[in-house]
């Protein structure tokens, strides 16, 4: 083992650390980059606004680079962004995810200070801070504004903490990794190392200060009591706060009982050509009581038993499982699917079995007895199940539910929803999340495909109250066939999303765009077919406002959809997608946030790299080798698969059943898989046309029991013996095979196309300062092997029109204009940067 560099200590500065194993100590200068979290919310009614402040410090005595993977709420819009070091303060803007990184990596290689915020999922976020100087804090605010569910008389704040470890499916890529977390990229999930911080394991000293705070306004509504389900607080008149000693190990969770109000809320934009010319709006209805006669439906019911849903988290799957299937008439069909790493059924082996069946008392019996005897074990394999309940439901005149039961914690999100998008069209899709730290952005997504709902479990206590609101969804919708009209106002199409059903208890919610004056007068017209299938009307009158967050939330709202859309097959989305982001200034996949500094304040950039490790989710079962007090650094890609990231201990199998995986499951495929080339979910991977301006190796990044052990710290693996330190990564992007080239006559490039256009694009650069003469010459024969080109292509226009704007310049010709033609059309058809897979630019 060799250490670099070991920040010195005096003895005052020191001591050891109780009961915590040995070496371990407590220092006031800290072992970890990230000093304290602080998060502070206004919430105004069914909307809050929101400041997250982290404060890094360096305490080490060379520069350092710090990062941080944390979740935010995945329905959040995050509009600002800003940096404050030595004084100074850096406001962040809003760009394209490659000129970003392009931006941040080019100051701090410059040796300013700079950082960059970037999403990775809906609710997963990784912040960079670069060239922290020694002994010095950096901190980074970032502003956001989210929308509060609200049904039965209650809105909820919900808040993440903690992004859990999820499981990682598919071979290793060969080459460098995307970040650098535990997991290997995989053709399943390119940016696994993305989203896979290290894990601090209990009893490390110096716990990152959290403390948050909700401001509460009822905006005129009576608020009648406040309850917090998973930590404790402290009232002071209408401010919440977190008790002291918390730890970022769970969601943070508020739920506010008032009475919510049918309203549409109008505001116009502020840089609008004229007054209130266009606008967004914010539309709530909540429903009257009335009778809903259960309709004879279909149901699947797929339940997660992977080794993540390990303790009470399997029990609570259990019982959600079994109240569904209780609350089936005999009219209904059902069936039930269990799964980690293969797919089960109720039923004796050789029986088939998994299609419906009446939900007879004798049917209904034998599985909630089935679901009774399963245990969490294996790896989180949802694609499958998933098919095959898209597969029972698919030829049906009736009423088609899915249910999915499960903590979400999988990395392959666009996989998932690429493979079962378009098989669950008409399918109303229903997820229960139950875990502290659930993955809320994904199964959101998931329920978002089929209008459905997504109920989140935090506790066995929350469980009853979830599964009503489950059960209201799979029974019978009040109004159905919805759709909205305007009168003084002009709803623009298809800004409003899908507008779902209206159920008992529940308000319907929906923000859009729309166009016109917006007067007095101006209101909105939803209309739709209540339960007897007779016309059903309402017409809101709208209130003008001034509220910033409408605009953004709906905004947010919008690139959630084109996000969808565009994991589940439609590349042609993302101009549209990156546009929206800059446009309403909400950050999405595409764009990032980046702060940089003017001041050079470390000469040749950061010398040391650490990745913030997160504390392991609370109620997750830890393995035995967490005893010392020591961190899980990240792991090499060829440990990864064999020994991945700490996780709960799997139970024993039942006998004849698939034996669990070493670590339930959580690791990036068999090691020694041959890469291949991105799967269609991710088209665009191409060969990176620009250099990498952090190639290289990395230096150690994580950190032990000493202040700068980092990897040389030996990572503990669930079985408890250390694992020999293997040789650093490089931050080089990986450069995986890009697809295959399209048919001549397309008209869009493929990949030996691109190679040849980015060739020529090279020649012309490196001759750019050949004097006119010499370069229009170029530009000749440049035209002849274009049109040449667009002739084997079987006809090309962008290629055709440029060889003849080439071949028909004289020797009098602008050659700077012509010049400057070429390089942009062969820019945008090699297209080096753009095409690049969004989460590597």
């Amino acid at each position: 083992m060799t250490i670099n560099s070991i920040t010195p200590l005096r003895p005052d500065e020191c001591e050891p650390v109780p009961d915590a194993g040995l070496g371990a100590l407590v220092t006031e200068r800290g072992n970890l980059p990230l000093e304290s979290v602080d998060v502070a919310a206004e919430v105004a009614g069914l909307a809050a606004g929101v400041t997250v402040t982290q404060c890094f410090r360096n305490a080490f005595d060379v520069a350092l680079e710090a990062t941080y993977v944390f979740p935010l709420p995945d329905r959040a819009a995050v509009t600002a962004f800003r940096m404050e070091a030595d004084g100074h303060v850096v406001e962040g803007a809003l760009k394209e995810r490659g000129r970003a990184r392009a931006d941040y990596d080019r100051a701090v290689a410059e040796g300013r200070r700079a950082a960059i915020a970037e999403e990775d999922r809906p609710d997963v976020f990784t912040i960079r801070v670069g060239n922290i100087v020694p002994g010095e804090r950096v901190t980074v605010r970032l502003t956001l504004d989210q929308p509060l569910p609200y049904e039965d008389g209650a809105a909820t704040f919900r808040f993440p903490l903690v992004v859990a470890p999820r499981y990682i499916p598919g071979t290793p890529l060969d080459g460098g990794q995307a970040g650098d977390g535990w997991a290997a990229d995989t053709d399943a999930v390119p940016d696994a190392s993305r989203i896979t911080p290290p894990v601090l394991l209990p009893g490390f000293p110096h716990p990152v200060r959290l403390s948050l705070a909700v401001a509460v306004d009822a905006a005129g509504l009576e608020l009648r009591e406040v309850r917090s389900s998973l930590h404790t607080v402290l009232q002071d008149g209408r401010t919440v706060r977190l008790a002291p000693g918390e730890r970022l190990d769970r969601d943070f969770v508020l739920r506010l009982h008032f009475d919510a109000s049918t309203a549409l809320t109008l505001v116009p934009d502020p840089d609008g050509p004229g007054d209130g010319d266009e606008g967004t709006f914010a539309l709530s209805v909540v429903p009257e009581p009335g009778p809903s006669a259960p309709a004879p439906k279909d149901v699947v019911l797929v339940l997660d038993r992977s080794g993540s849903m390990t303790g009470w988290k399997m029990v609570a799957a259990r019982r959600a499982a079994a109240r569904i299937v209780d609350t089936l008439t005999g009219d209904d069909r059902f069936a039930v699917l269990a799964f980690d790493t293969v797919v089960e059924h109720p039923g004796r082996p050789g029986e088939g079995g998994g299609e419906l069946v009446r939900a007879t008392d004798r049917n209904r019996y034998r599985a909630v007895e089935y679901l009774a005897r399963l245990e969490a074990r294996g790896g989180t394999e949802m694609v499958e199940p998933l098919e095959r309940a898209a597969a029972l439901l698919g030829d049906s005149s009736r009423d088609r539910v899915l249910v999915l039961v499960t903590d979400g914690q999988v990395g392959d999100e666009d996989r998932i929803l690429e493979r079962t998008a378009g098989r669950l069209a008409g399918v109303r899709v229903h997820t229960v999340g139950i875990d502290q730290a659930v993955n809320a952005g994904f199964l959101g997504r998931l329920a978002g495909l089929g209008a459905g709902r997504c109920e989140l479990v935090e506790s066995e206590d929350r469980l009853d109250e979830a599964m009503e609101h489950i059960h209201r969804r799979i029974g019978a919708p009040l109004v159905t066939d919805l759709s909205l009209a305007g009168d003084g106002l002009d709803p623009l199409p298809g800004s409003t999303g899908r507008l779902g059903s209206v159920y008992p208890g529940v308000p319907l919610t929906v923000h859009g765009r729309y166009r016109g004056a917006a007067g007095a007068s101006a209101s909105v017209v939803l209309r739709g077919l209540d339960a007897a299938g007779r016309p059903w009307e309402r017409r809101i009158t709208g209130t003008r406002a001034h509220n910033p967050a409408v605009r953004s939330i709906w905004a947010r709202a919008r690139l959630r959809d084109l996000e969808d859309r565009y994991a589940a097959g439609d590349r042609s989305l993302e101009e549209e997608i990156v546009s929206t982001s800059l446009e309403y200034g909400v950050l999405c996949r595409f764009t990032a946030f980046v702060a940089v500094d003017s001041r050079v304040a470390a000469e040749g950039g950061p010398e040391h790299r650490v990745i913030q490790p997160v504390e392991l989710p609370r109620g997750w079962e830890t393995p035995a080798a967490a005893a010392a007090p020591m961190l899980l650094a990240s792991m090499p890609p060829t440990m990864n698969a064999a020994m991945p990231a700490p996780m709960p201990a799997p139970r024993a199998a039942a006998p004849g059943a698939p034996p669990a995986s070493p670590a339930p499951g959580y690791g990036a495929g068999a090691p020694g898989g041959s890469a291949g080339a991105l799967p269609e979910a991710f088209p665009g991977a191409l060969p990176d046309a620009f250099p990498d301006t952090e190639a290289g190796p990395v230096p150690d990044t994580g950190i032990g029991a000493f202040p700068d052990a980092g990897r040389d710290a030996f990572p503990v693996p669930p079985g408890g013996a250390p694992v020999p330190r293997a040789p650093m990564r490089s931050r080089s992007v990986p450069r995986p095979a890009s697809p295959a080239g399209v048919p001549a006559g397309s008209g869009a490039p493929g990949d030996a196309l691109r190679t040849q256009l980015a060739e020529e694009l090279r020649r012309l650069r490196a001759a750019e300062s050949l004097p006119p003469a010499e370069r229009l010459r170029l530009l000749s024969d440049l035209g002849s092997r274009l049109a040449a080109l667009a002739v084997f292509l079987g006809g090309h226009p962008e290629l055709e029109a440029l060889a003849g704007e080439l071949a028909s310049a004289g020797p009098g010709a602008d050659a700077d204009v012509l010049w400057r033609q070429a390089v942009r059309t062969l820019e945008a058809l090699s297209e080096p940067e753009r095409r690049r897979p969004f989460w590597k630019r």
